[in-house]
């Protein structure tokens, strides 16, 4: 099974996968976006789509009801949307949690790009944690 794993950054033990680049805590968002694949912008065009003609020729022609997304540094194609859908950009996953880092204790543990840039998350650690039956230690997660 292929990981999709584009890029991503991480706190403390290296993943599983040994994939992704480790930083140490308490690093600005700007560092986040930039180590973890997150530093583009998700872009739109009209979609536009080839027909022949009764002569043979080829017509450019558009289709108003959706358009493409594509990302800004490698043009690549995201997914073709309806004129309604109202795109997240990358970087502003990681400003939402810039609040919680800043002013409520949370600490960015993981953040990252799959499928090319179809998929982005971030993760961080609430700073709760719960004892749970026996010695198991539950960590509080925000995603």
């Amino acid at each position: 099974m292929a990981h999709q794993l584009e890029q991503m950054a991480y706190v403390g033990q290296t993943p599983w996968h040994g994939l992704g680049n480790q930083l140490s805590p308490n690093q600005p968002i700007e560092v986040w976006a930039k180590q973890a694949g997150m530093d583009w912008h998700i872009e739109s065009s009209n979609v536009s789509y080839m027909a022949e003609n009764h002569k043979g020729q080829n017509l450019i022609l558009p289709h108003d009801e959706q358009r493409v997304l594509y990302r800004s540094d490698t043009h690549a194609p995201l997914s073709v949307v309806s004129q309604r859908y109202q795109e997240v950009q990358p970087k502003q996953i990681l400003e939402f949690y810039r609040d919680l880092t800043e002013q409520s204790g949370f600490e960015l543990e993981t953040a990252g790009v799959l499928k090319g840039g179809k998929k982005f998350w971030a993760l961080a650690r609430t700073g709760q944690t719960t004892a749970l039956k026996g010695k198991d230690v539950s960590n509080g997660l925000f995603s």
